[in-house]
């Protein structure tokens, strides 16, 4: 079981946003939340983790969107993992993109899971849902 319940979501729609948030505080040991609405917010937040009033370490996990203003997902990821202050944090995908071509380049470049949003609100709850149940509950989370 995973001690630190912070998740990063990096989402740029609210409706995604507050549909993800609803769905994981209705799970047992909901996590904390931290919102980045584009991707150089969400570089800049995690580049100033140590100065971040209230984070007392890194997100347990990114829940990370492609498709974002200025600095979208992929490159997001790319400079996450090239980042040695960075690299260890799990980062998982959560996108409407079904492409093979996403799905590919995110596992190539260290993504650790990539979740297609549903467009159905209550099976995109669960999925949130599911993820939470894997992530916090039957994974181990990395020590690095």
């Amino acid at each position: 079981m995973v001690a630190n319940r912070t998740i990063l979501l990096v989402e740029d729609s609210d409706a995604d946003s507050e549909a993800t948030v609803r769905a994981l505080g209705r799970c047992v040991g909901s996590p904390a939340v931290y919102r980045c609405a584009d991707g150089d917010s969400a570089l800049t937040f995690l580049r100033q983790l140590d100065r971040v009033d209230g984070l007392a370490s890194r997100p347990a996990v990114i829940l990370l969107d492609l498709n974002l203003p200025g600095t979208d997902g992929r490159e997001v990821l790319e400079q996450i993992k090239a980042d040695d202050a960075l690299k260890h944090i799990p980062v998982v995908i959560l996108t409407t993109s079904a492409a093979s071509a996403d799905v590919a380049f995110c596992y190539r470049h260290g993504a650790s899971g990539y979740i297609v949003k549903p467009v159905d609100l209550a099976k995109f709850a669960a999925r949130v849902q599911q993820f939470h149940a894997y992530w916090f509950e039957a994974v181990e989370p990395s020590t690095a």
